[in-house]
């Protein structure tokens, strides 16, 4: 059993989905980042940078806060997931976590909630946007999941992709991105953890 604290945003998405995908039974609390609830002193004993997601496992009595290694632990406790060769995964998984996602989130930054406020930042992250979907293109290209199997890099990378729109991206630029994403947006796991803790908006399809 594990306990999830989470709100509905791209690195949350990610460990909803993979307990979901991975089928272990978890309770979820929603962390309300909007009104400061990371900053709980209960939920910064689980997680120090006061950043959501993070579990804790009741089986392990492990508490684990950062996504990415919420995914491994997951990935190495069940043993799946794990695409044709673990350091294949690893190596698309740290991808999403140290260019994808944090460029992303700068581009919802200046794009969605600042537009106008920095027009460098935005042409800047607009740019690494376009990038490195350019890079996830050539890679989908080739596979049909980025470490060829359906793996935790997947899991990881397409909760960031489902905001195509709040990075203004069209992905009919990227038609193997489009692909893997429609692909991916078909699995009943990838649908029910997208809801948690709870439905904001279903998931946008091109």
């Amino acid at each position: 059993m594990f306990d999830l604290y989470t709100w509905p945003t791209p690195n949350g998405r990610k460990v909803s989905i993979a307990l979901e995908e991975f089928e272990v039974a978890y309770t979820a609390t929603a962390i309300d980042i909007t009104q400061g609830e990371q900053f709980g002193e209960a939920f910064l004993a689980l997680s120090p940078n006061n950043k959501i997601p993070a579990v804790f496992d009741h089986d392990t009595q492990t508490g684990l806060m950062e996504s990415g290694a919420i995914l491994i632990y997951l990935a190495d406790k069940y043993d799946r997931f794990w695409g044709d060769e673990r350091y294949l995964t690893l190596q698309w998984l740290m991808f999403q976590m140290g260019g994808l996602g944090p460029n992303l989130g700068q581009a919802h930054h200046f794009l969605k909630y600042n537009q106008g406020k920095a027009p460098y930042a935005e042409t800047r992250f607009h740019e690494e946007a376009k990038r490195l979907y350019g890079v996830l293109n050539r890679r989908l290209a080739e596979a049909e999941f980025l470490a060829g199997a359906y793996s935790i890099a997947d899991m990881a990378s397409w909760p960031w992709v489902s905001r195509y729109e709040w990075q203004q991206i069209d992905l009919a630029e990227f038609p193997s991105v489009l692909a893997w994403y429609r692909r991916i947006a078909e699995r009943g796991a990838v649908q029910r953890g997208y809801a948690v803790p709870f439905e904001v908006n279903p998931i946008p399809i091109p």
